[in-house]
């Protein structure tokens, strides 16, 4: 099929159909100008409007004479009479949802300024165009107006200096990469108390939009709170990170959801453009939700997150997860403290050698259990370290990864041997140091994620 826009401003435009789907139609037919003749034995109030001709009555033929496009929202065998009548004067027609009896496709529209974008599946399948539209709307900027000026003005300097056609677009690009990199305000700087409070003051100026920096705990979609559930049934827009369950994501929100998440030595989202994407669709009333593991505030980069979107002017919401520093552990039967064992716990960033030598140099080894995050890549050398600050070579060591998950991988031994693990390629997980480990031995046969017993119930009650 060939995508074309059409110009219908004073041209006739007959819609064949007088229900709740031929008034959806109508609007937008309306919007472009088209003069729409309505024909229909029954039609709903709304439909009579002025500028629009109602025929109350069945279909004829020589209702298309004159037409220019044709809307069919009728039942099939109307809809066959409409394409037989519309075959013979060579005008096309859009059959809603009956491709059958369709010459032409609308598809979903997304409309933003002077720019349009239209999306067709073939009208095989409509929903689909549908969820398509809302991803292409959630990611267009808001500004776009400033893009198309812009746009429009150098087209006119490229005519004037006579530019040639290959060096256009690079010179575009720069242009626009500048609006986007620094987008007029929109909104004033306000208050982080005001930001942060979940209460919008019409006259305050805050945007009507909002975004919830929400945990979703160590994997398992189960250890979601009810609050987290609750904004992503809510949500117009879901970011979400690299290991968050996204089967149990797409059957909990009907939002478009896209990955930002970041992997160790993957190419990943800049988290400049992260805090873009939610602040342009704040801005635009959406109610975003920014999905994010373990919870926000612990190595998520959650404050940075907050900070940026109370700059912008942008309401905030935290919603706590279950942090992967001490769920996944205790999945594996490891409790992070345990009286007369260990009274306190560090957690660490293991990808982070300096701020990992400046911590382990403030505390006694051996006097807290320490918990690295993101160094299951790095474990011979903070195995290393923490030996050179003085811990024992036989420390009981842990390495949890996949907690939560059937997936779930847990090695034991010590210290110095911790580099001869193998754990699964490529699988995040966290590493447990200190004599907490050996509560394993009695617990582990015991503990099981929640995700694990489910299936095991499963399985004997199939049996």
């Amino acid at each position: 099929m060939l995508p074309a826009f059409l110009r219908l401003e004073s041209r006739k435009v007959v819609l064949v159909g007088g229900g709740r789907v031929a008034s959806g139609k109508l609007g937008s037919l309306v919007d472009v100008g088209a003069r729409v003749t309505v024909v229909a034995p029954e039609i709903r109030p709304e439909m009579d409007r002025p500028g629009v001709t109602v025929v109350r009555r069945g279909f004829q033929d020589d209702d298309l004479d004159g037409a220019w496009w044709v809307v069919s929202a009728a039942p099939p065998e109307v809809n066959r009479r409409v394409l037989a009548a519309a075959e013979a004067r060579r005008v096309f027609v859009n059959a809603v949802d009956d491709p059958p009896h369709a010459t032409a496709f609308a598809g979903g529209i997304v409309r933003r300024d002077d720019v349009t974008i239209a999306i067709s599946t073939g009208g095989r399948a409509p929903a689909l165009a549908g969820l398509l539209r809302e991803a292409f709307d959630a990611w267009l900027p808001g500004d776009l107006n400033q893009w198309l000026a812009a746009a429009d003005e150098a087209r006119r300097a490229w005519r004037d200096q006579r530019v040639p056609m290959d060096r256009r677009r690079p010179q575009l690009l720069d242009t626009l990469n500048t609006l986007y990199e620094n987008p007029k305000p929109q909104v004033p700087s306000l208050k982080s108390q005001e930001l942060v409070s979940g209460i919008r003051d019409p006259g305050s100026g805050i945007s009507a939009g909002r975004v919830s920096l929400v945990g979703a705990g160590p994997g398992d979609p189960e250890l979601w709170t009810v609050r987290a559930v609750r904004r992503l049934e809510e949500a117009d827009l879901v970011l979400y990170d690299a290991l968050v369950d996204v089967e149990a994501l797409r059957q909990t929100t009907k939002a478009p959801c896209f990955s930002v998440g970041k992997r160790a030595r993957r190419d990943s989202v800049p988290q400049e453009t992260i805090n873009r994407l939610m602040i342009r669709a704040a801005r635009r009333g959406k109610q975003v939700v920014r999905l994010k593991g373990g919870d926000p505030f612990v190595f998520g980069r959650g404050g940075e997150e907050a900070l940026a979107l109370v700059e912008a002017g942008i309401r905030v919401e935290v919603v706590p997860g279950v942090t992967t520093a001490v769920a996944a552990p205790e999945l594996a039967g490891i409790p992070v403290t345990h009286r007369g064992v260990a009274s306190a716990f560090l957690v660490l960033a293991g990808h982070s050698s300096d701020a990992v030598d400046h911590a382990l140099a403030s505390v006694q080894p051996h006097s807290v259990s320490i918990v690295f995050m993101m160094g299951v890549g790095a474990r011979g050398d903070l195995a290393a370290t923490l030996m050179a600050h003085g811990w024992r070579a036989e420390t009981p060591a842990a390495i949890v990864c996949a907690a939560s998950t059937p997936a779930q991988w847990v090695w034991t031994g010590c210290l110095s041997e911790m580099d001869r693990a193998e754990p699964p390629a490529g699988a995040a997980g966290v590493l447990v140091v200190g004599d907490v480990v050996r509560v394993r031995e009695a617990l582990h046969a015991a503990v099981e994620h929640p995700r694990v017993a489910a299936q095991a119930r499963q399985s004997s009650v199939a049996k």
